[in-house]
């Protein structure tokens, strides 16, 4: 059965993106290929990752540009799980990463939003076993 390889985000700057990313959100960087005049291929996944990973995608033309921190339309895009909530969520904000509420407690798990160095919005989840884990 086919899955989900990659998901993209867009990106002002590759070297600033991998530094959020590996830095601070503690991401390790899978690969960085130069493609040409500048492009290139940049693969960024949480330590252990079993599927999806992010292709940081460096904004090409003025509309990309324009959607750089906006990709969903202010909605949440991407959702990090973790086994260990307080532990991520604690080192997350050690590093620098802006949460936009305290972490609160749902029928499927523990979340909280916060938004990447651009501005997206991501959750730190942990789901409840059987909660649409895989």
């Amino acid at each position: 059965m086919p899955y989900l390889g990659l998901v993209t985000v867009v990106v002002r700057d590759y070297d600033e993106a991998i530094a959020f990313y590996v830095d601070v959100l503690g991401f390790e960087l899978v690969e960085d290929t130069r493609v040409d005049d500048g492009k290139r291929w940049v693969v960024v996944a949480p330590p252990g990752a079993r599927g999806t990973a992010v292709l940081l995608a460096r904004a090409a033309t003025g509309g990309q540009e324009a959607r750089i921190g906006d990709q969903t339309g202010g909605r949440v895009g991407w959702f990090l799980n973790t086994e260990n909530f307080e532990h991520d969520y604690e080192r997350m904000r050690a590093a620098g990463v802006v949460f936009e509420e305290a972490p609160r407690h749902e029928p499927y798990g523990t979340v909280a939003v916060f938004r990447d160095l651009y501005g997206n919005r991501w959750d730190l989840i942990q789901l409840i076993r059987g909660r649409g884990d895989r």
